[in-house]
């Protein structure tokens, strides 16, 4: 249950970080995609709302599902960010290495189900 719980708080700390840090998402976002500003504070209101769903028995599988979704849909910006010109100074190993741990992730959400 600890996990569930780290889990959850996990996600309700970074979705608030969507709304008190909007300045360091907006750069992580492809130029493809529109309403940048927008994007940034639905992510951060789903993390906050998937966050909380883990905490209550009677919503946790649908947040759980929830979150694996938005980790993949997630998966974008990581892959966008592998391009030339998209790396924003961090080096390619390190962006490279966030992929299996978006993989993680979507796991650690998939075994609680």
């Amino acid at each position: 249950m600890f996990q569930l719980y780290l889990m959850g708080g996990i996600y309700i700390l970074l979705g608030f970080a969507h709304f008190t840090h909007t300045e360091f998402y907006r750069p992580l976002m492809p130029q493809f995609l529109p309403a940048h500003s927008l994007l940034i504070y639905l992510s951060g209101f789903a993390e906050i709302l998937l966050g909380l769903g883990v905490f209550f028995s009677l919503t946790r599988n649908y947040a759980l599902w929830g979150i694996m979704f938005m980790l993949t849909v997630f998966m974008i910006i990581h892959i966008n960010m592998l391009f030339p010109g998209n790396r924003l100074g961090v080096s390619l190993g390190l962006l490279w290495l966030r992929i299996p741990l978006q993989f993680l992730l979507v796991y650690w959400a998939y075994i609680n189900t």
